[in-house]
């Protein structure tokens, strides 16, 4: 099973959307996918409307009750860990944990399904902490979104700080743009001049209203509109994310 997180410590950068796209784009050509909503907002959960089970919480996941929690989507070999709102303590659990297990919590809780699924993907919380210190070790790769502004740039380069601190393998993180306007020339100019450095993909997935409309669809936009522009984008953005992290 490879993991996939998608990650950045700054928010509304299209980390949600990039999940939910990338595990239906995975789910369509034929892996067995889990998405798992780590963060407690559950914006990927209400994007394919399932809600967490009302005894369903940190304590439990962290405890390793995650079979019976996981729910089907509505499409086929997709499914779906959804959040639940104590997730924002997920840190202060992570805590109490022994220094030798809190760093790899996430690796191990998810490690029994990896002969029922080939991808994980975990749909991660803006944040610089223990929990972002557990994806690190949890992913095979960290896929990280950057709108083309400089906030957004910093939290890359933090990132990569985390890592060199953690000690982590850099060539887990894979870059690309996000939420691009062609119409900003800040955005064309910063495009032009970090796309050279290898972190970042060459698939960029521009601001198009077919990923905004998620919110009210309630669907990934492949499953709308499969031949739209931001469709197109998705599904190239996986295959690049995957022949990128091969081998692992």
């Amino acid at each position: 099973m490879k993991t996939v997180a998608i990650y950045s410590s700054k928010g509304g950068v299209g980390k949600t959307a990039t999940a939910v796209n990338l595990a239906y784009a995975a789910s369509v050509s034929g892996q067995r996918t889990l998405l798992c909503d780590m963060d407690s907002q559950g914006a990927a959960s209400y994007y394919f409307r399932i809600k967490a089970k009302k005894k369903f919480n940190s304590d439990k996941l962290l405890d390793g009750d995650i079979a019976r929690n996981i729910r089907g989507t509505d499409f086929s070999g997709l499914d779906l860990l959804p959040a639940h709102f104590s997730f924002r303590n997920l840190d202060l659990a992570l805590n109490e944990l022994s220094k030798k297990k809190r760093r790899q919590a996430l690796a191990k809780l998810f490690a029994p399904f990896a002969e029922e699924y080939d991808i994980l993907f975990l749909d991660c919380p803006p944040n610089l902490t223990l929990l972002s210190e557990n994806i690190i070790e949890a992913a095979d790769i960290l896929v990280c979104p950057v709108v083309p502004t400089t906030l957004s740039l910093i939290a890359l380069e933090q990132l990569l700080k985390l890592f060199k601190k953690l000690n982590a393998d850099r060539n887990k993180i894979i870059a690309f743009f996000s939420m691009v306007e062609r119409r900003k020339s800040m955005h064309l100019a910063t495009m032009d001049k970090y796309s050279k450095y290898p972190l970042f993909l060459k698939t960029f997935i521009p601001y198009l209203a077919e990923i905004e409309k998620m919110g009210i669809l309630r669907q990934p936009v492949g499953a709308t509109a499969r031949q739209s522009p931001a469709a197109r984008q998705y599904e190239k953005l996986w295959q690049e994310v995957l022949q990128r992290g091969e081998p692992v």
